[in-house]
């Protein structure tokens, strides 16, 4: 590995659905002071129209019943990109049910898979070869070498919301404060850090399902985290067992965890 800015590097990524998660409150004490006939009415708009975005052509959204104070309901969103997001988003708007949604919190991000190990093992073998960083030849290997893995992880990148009773989400970001500052280590100790962290959750194949998402310059935070679950007690088992990791313990910053539980659309007036 050659020294200065490529030690310095940021790894490469592979960017996938563009998502967003909106959280509601709802405004129950005005739902219920309107009429049966038109509550009934407001009620089977919204799982009429829930379920068509549920099984849309180019992504899809499912809905979730939230537990605790932080709202009542999350819609989560996987869209091919920003503009298919905001149409998702006004859909909901212009449903009669939004007059009774107060929004509590939002998360916009996308997809993404981190390339440590791929990246280091290219920028290793160009600098072997002798070719000048950042030069039109490193440009040209380094985008074959990320137009293969795109194809190759195109599965995780494009998947479907995961069919699983339970969600834990929660953003998060790593520090920049002193000397636990992730930025300033170099490419192949923040890969030998995130190696050993995936690991951890290697252990939890087949129990949960992960979703991150990248959402440096779209949200306050720097990822999201969806885990998905049958077994809401593996939420609490893997993220204790990663707190003890080092890139957790040194460098992570969480941000509030959502947990909610999958709802089909025509169920939706269970949460109302």
């Amino acid at each position: 590995m050659q020294s200065g800015e490529i030690a310095h590097a940021a790894p490469a990524t592979l960017e996938g659905w563009s998502v967003l998660h909106q959280m509601f409150r709802v405004r129950r004490a005005a739902l219920r002071a309107i009429g049966e006939g038109r509550r009934s009415e407001i009620i089977a708009e919204a799982a009429a129209a829930l379920d068509t975005i549920e099984h849309c052509e180019d992504g899809n959204s499912a809905l979730f019943a939230m537990l605790g104070h932080k709202g009542d309901l999350m819609m989560l969103h996987f869209r091919r990109g920003l503009d298919q997001l905001a149409r998702a988003q006004n859909d909901l708007a212009h449903l009669g049910l939004s007059e009774f949604l107060e929004p509590t919190g939002s998360f916009l991000s996308m997809v993404e898979i981190g390339l440590y190990e791929a990246t280091i093992a290219a920028y290793s073998k160009l600098a072997a070869a002798g070719v000048e960083a950042h030069s039109p030849e490193w440009r040209r290997a380094i985008e074959a070498e990320l137009t293969e893995l795109r194809e190759r992880l195109a599965p995780r990148l494009w998947s479907a919301i995961p069919d699983r009773r339970y969600v834990c989400f929660y953003p998060m970001s790593k520090r920049r404060i002193g000397a636990d500052n992730w930025y300033m280590l170099p490419l192949e100790e923040r890969g030998r850090l995130m190696h050993e962290h995936g690991m951890i959750g290697r252990r939890y194949a087949g129990k949960v399902t992960q979703v991150i998402s990248g959402s440096i310059g779209f949200d306050d935070w720097e990822w999201g985290v969806d885990l998905f679950a049958d077994d809401p007690m593996v939420f609490k088992k893997l993220v204790y067992e990663m707190r003890f990791d080092e890139s957790s313990a040194r460098y992570a910053e969480f941000g509030p965890f959502y947990v909610a539980i999958r709802t089909a659309p025509g169920d939706i007036e269970k949460i109302l």
